[in-house]
């Protein structure tokens, strides 16, 4: 049997045009998230919660494996704000918070992640373990582009994304939300593929 892989099932979601943007609607989604604040380039925090999430995330593939389900594990994806939206600036980042998050199975249960978590804390600081929680994420109407480059390179990208939200009589809403397609450890960063997603809201 061919292993699950949720960006096949979700292409939709997972695989945007870079030409043109487009409105989605997410289904609610199983997610294990971390919270932090800070500039992820910079800020220790951040790599650990990283750390912890794609040790969970491998511990659960190799459980739910043992139990007759093969899956591919998904990417790395962020929330990212500021508790002021209007000084969230992509070249300010020490003001940031984010919740980092890596989409599951809906086939793993409370049962599977607590019994997880205790697998990954005998690897992983504990401490660091415990702040990784597995919740149901609905993201709803969103407006969505898929970016070729660098990070630092995005604000043209996002500007234009804004734009087309505007344009299509939408508001802006919730927390901007990157997925994050290729491994930046292994990947040049002009082939870095970012799926640059905003929540959105009929405007009135």
């Amino acid at each position: 049997m061919a292993a699950l892989d949720l960006k096949k099932t979700f292409k939709h979601l997972y695989a945007p045009s870079a030409k043109a943007s487009a409105v989605v609607d997410v289904p609610p989604m199983t997610f294990l998230m971390v919270d932090g604040a800070g500039d992820p380039n910079t800020a220790p925090d951040y790599a650990l919660a990283i750390e912890a999430l794609y040790t969970l995330s491998y511990t659960l593939k190799f459980a739910l494996k043992r139990e007759g389900l093969d899956y591919a594990v998904m990417p790395l994806e962020g929330l990212w704000w500021a508790e002021d939206m209007t000084q969230f600036r992509m070249d300010e980042r020490t003001n940031w918070r984010w919740t980092m998050m890596i989409a599951q199975p809906d086939a793993i249960t409370e049962s599977h992640f607590t019994t997880a978590c205790a697998a990954a804390s005998k690897k992983r600081a504990p401490a660091t373990i415990a702040r990784v929680r597995r919740e149901i994420y609905h993201e709803g109407l969103s407006a969505q582009v898929l970016h070729f480059g660098p990070y630092a390179a995005e604000a043209p990208t996002i500007d234009a994304l804004h734009a087309f939200i505007a344009a299509q009589g939408y508001l802006r809403a919730g927390k901007h939300h990157e997925i994050y397609l290729k491994d930046p450890r292994k990947t040049a960063p002009e082939r870095l593929q970012t799926v640059i997603r905003q929540p959105i809201t009929r405007g009135t």
